[in-house]
């Protein structure tokens, strides 16, 4: 696993790939945060990171397909699959080297936000009135959140040879699981189903943690659910 996940790293930082989905990544959250007047943190006129932590999931949904969608589905179409799976290496070690790989550029493309806690931190009035237990928690939540996107996207690559439909269909995935389920959930005719459909929804899940206090149960939901892709991922490589 280890070797599978130094060649991933390798991969991704020896080309633009990694470089260019940061970049797009903190641009667009810089500009919301600090620039556009609708949803500028200075016009707000309080030291709170809500703002970012609604966006980022939106963010997440088309870069973590964009990250992953080369992971299996380039390998099929060079024909290095095979060659890979004739090593003496697992299917789950293929597929656990490539998940951290990606995770690991999901969370230090998170990393750089840090900057926007510790200026709202100097910003308050006084310093350092915000919620902080909210923004530990919300971090948490995105990283989580990151993880079982980047297993959707695995097995999404797994399903063809064509990075291009991996990349569509991840991201149809992802937008189904965080926000179609607890909208369907909103329906008055699935009636008592409905509850039990925006527990599964990320977004729920996400928001219990943003409230500050870290819930096993989330953090058990979305271990599960990764695993849950994972497995499919190794089923589909057999």
């Amino acid at each position: 696993m280890i070797a599978i996940f130094r060649k991933e790293v390798n991969q991704f930082f020896s080309s633009p790939i990694a470089y260019i989905i940061m970049a797009v990544f903190l641009t667009a959250t810089g500009l919301m945060l600090w620039v556009f007047p609708d949803t500028s943190l200075l016009e707000y006129g309080y030291a709170d990171m809500s703002a970012f932590f609604n966006l980022a999931p939106y963010a997440l949904l088309f870069l973590v397909p964009a990250i992953t969608m080369r992971s299996i589905a380039d390998e099929v179409r060079m024909g290095t699959l095979e060659w890979l799976l004739t090593k003496p290496v697992s299917r789950w070690a293929i597929v656990g080297g490539k998940f951290l790989a990606c995770w690991l550029l999901v969370a230090l493309t998170l990393l750089p936000t840090v900057i926007y806690y510790i200026t709202l931190y100097q910003l308050g009035s006084p310093v350092g009135n915000i919620d902080s237990a909210a923004v530990l928690g919300s971090y948490v939540g995105l990283l989580l959140l990151g993880g079982a996107f980047v297993a959707i996207g695995l097995w999404a690559s797994s399903l063809n040879d064509n990075q291009v439909v991996a990349f569509v269909l991840g991201v149809f995935i992802c937008l189904l699981f965080y926000v179609g389920l607890s909208s369907l959930a909103g329906l008055d005719a699935l009636g008592r189903v409905g509850y039990y459909m925006s527990y599964l929804a990320f977004d729920e899940q996400y928001r219990a943690l943003g409230r500050g206090l870290i819930d096993s149960r989330n953090v058990v939901y979305f271990a599960s659910l990764t695993f849950f892709f994972l497995f499919l991922t190794t089923q589909r490589l057999r």
